[in-house]
């Protein structure tokens, strides 16, 4: 979940694209808050190992427009 603006969802698809190359990034599902000031994205991935998920996690909770990982 992060701030709902313009390069939120293209940032966290490049960011999941580099560590499930094989991501489908038109099953993205968006869900914006209830007052609409945040957007909730869903990226379904099929995981290889924990240490993808591990690295995957660390850059998304890195990244300055991301408030949330779950």
């Amino acid at each position: 979940m992060g701030a709902r603006v313009d390069e939120f969802a293209q940032a966290v698809v490049e960011v999941v694209l580099r560590h499930a190359p094989d991501f489908d990034a038109r099953l993205v599902e968006m869900r914006p808050s209830r007052k609409g000031n945040y957007l909730a994205l869903t990226c379904t991935i099929r995981a290889v190992s924990q240490s993808q998920l591990d690295a995957l996690y660390r850059e998304l909770t890195a990244h300055p427009l991301v408030k949330v990982v779950l």
